[in-house]
């Protein structure tokens, strides 16, 4: 099934990708960002903020956006 993957990691960029159906929002993190903990994360589908159990439908909307930007100072 496809998908829209959106990553606001570093320069950002919104590509769709194809996904297995049943595909939990915690797999498909894992696949696309491998070095990074999902709690550094504000990941949403369809805009609004979601668990990491829930599974993926045809046409979703998925976006990651670090919370932890690295460097920044107080």
């Amino acid at each position: 099934m496809k998908i829209l993957w959106i990553n606001n990691d570093g320069g950002g960029f919104a590509d769709y990708i194809d996904i297995q159906g049943g595909t939990l929002v915690s797999d498909l993190f894992a696949q696309k960002i491998p070095h990074a903990k999902a709690s550094d994360y504000l990941i949403r589908v369809n805009r609004q903020p979601t668990a990491r159990d829930a599974v993926l439908q045809e046409g979703d909307r998925v976006s990651c956006t670090p919370v932890k930007i690295e460097g920044a100072h107080r």
